[in-house]
């Protein structure tokens, strides 16, 4: 790939506002983190002491609703804990203009993944504590395979019962030029559809989710205003439907899989099974394996990001349109051309937007003059 240098593409200013932008998101994150994870260290602790008055339940049906019901908790306290942090990093995301969403409709938005979610907590909870008092301590090989039923049933499950609410997409045109995209990354027929995002972003995007027959493709409907070229929606839809292809979704499944494992069994040596007093002390386990898998996972996910835009660069054969997007991503979502080492090995789930660009430039390179 060519090397390429951010002040080559994008003038001081932009780097230098995104940058910024870039760093007290930053910010605000990691104080969201210290705070979840002080708050679990406090429930923790209330659990330890009064767990054998409160929570030492001897009957196990009664035991599992505990652990349903304190998992469920725990999941709550821990979304208002990152609230305020979350309000504030939204507040910078208005004051960029980047978003345009009032701080009410912020808040209740969503809610059908945030009750989806807290459902699937109360089951991860539930199944901890059943699967605890029959094996004792050989449960966290139950616990892991639990964990990884959730992760599978997630990705099944997050279009039909998960996700937002979405509409078809009205441009038959474009419909067919996606399923033509679709077959020929080697997928059936998808289902393509369009989320409402303008009033809460001005970043352009979409996704693909499911696997198999849930499968779905959603287009932002910021990436369907005129201003958006043609090639560039068709770049990104390709890029996601190549996620599909290469099956990413269960390979981050297995992933999880591999890395869940020791993760379960230092649970398991840490945690007493089968005890609802131990959940919030399991949830800071995990939580802190979580945050240390971080590079791991950001560097996984990068592969595959790269992977895809190599599959929609040889989809599509339009590499301009590929810079174009990226080019985009910086005037919309303000995305740092080329951040910090540190934050990308750490926290980064993309190439940068330089490593991008050059190898779209490298692919118009190879296709050699006049290719578009």
């Amino acid at each position: 790939m060519p090397g390429l240098e951010p002040g080559t593409l994008f003038d001081a200013s932009t780097i230098a506002r995104n940058g910024r932008y870039r760093d007290v998101l930053t910010g605000f994150w990691a104080l969201g983190v210290m705070a979840q994870l002080a708050t679990l260290v406090l429930l923790a602790r209330r659990g330890a002491r009064h767990g054998g008055a409160r929570h030492g339940a001897r009957h196990g049906v009664r035991a599992v609703v505990q652990g349903a019901l304190i998992a469920g908790g725990i999941y709550a306290v821990l979304w208002i804990s990152q609230l305020p942090f979350r309000l504030v990093a939204h507040w910078w995301r208005r004051r960029y203009d980047v978003s345009a969403l009032d701080y009410l409709r912020f808040v209740g938005s969503d809610w059908s993944t945030r009750l989806g979610e807290l459902l699937l907590a109360c089951l991860a909870g539930a199944a901890v504590i059943a699967i605890g008092r029959l094996l004792r301590r050989r449960a966290w090989v139950a616990v892991w395979a639990a964990l990884v039923a959730l992760a599978a049933a997630y990705v099944l499950l997050y279009p039909a019962l998960l996700s937002p609410r979405l509409r078809p997409l009205e441009d038959r045109a474009l419909a067919a030029e996606i399923q033509s995209l679709a077959r020929e990354a080697g997928l059936g027929e998808t289902t393509v559809e369009v989320r409402k995002a303008k009033e809460r972003t001005r970043a352009v995007n979409a996704e693909a989710i499911g696997a198999g027959p849930t499968t779905r493709v959603i287009l932002w409907d910021t990436l369907l205003e005129p201003e958006v070229g043609r090639g560039e929606i068709r770049f990104v839809v390709a890029h996601e439907l190549a996620h599909v292809a290469r099956r990413h979704p269960w390979k981050g499944v297995a992933w999880f899989a591999l890395l869940a494992l020791p993760g379960a069994w230092l649970l398991g040596r840490l945690v007493r099974p089968g005890e609802p007093a131990a959940l919030p002390a399991a949830a800071l386990v995990l939580v802190s394996l979580q945050l240390l898998a971080l590079p791991i996972v950001s560097a996984i996910s990068r592969r595959y990001e790269r992977e895809a835009d190599y599959e929609a660069l040889r989809l599509t054969g339009t590499p301009a349109s590929a810079e174009d997007l990226y080019r985009r991503f910086v005037r919309t979502s303000l995305a740092d051309p080329d951040p910090p080492r540190l934050l990308q090995v750490l926290l980064s789930t993309h190439p940068t937007v330089v490593e991008r660009i050059a190898t779209a430039r490298a692919a118009a390179f190879r296709a050699g003059p006049g290719s578009p």
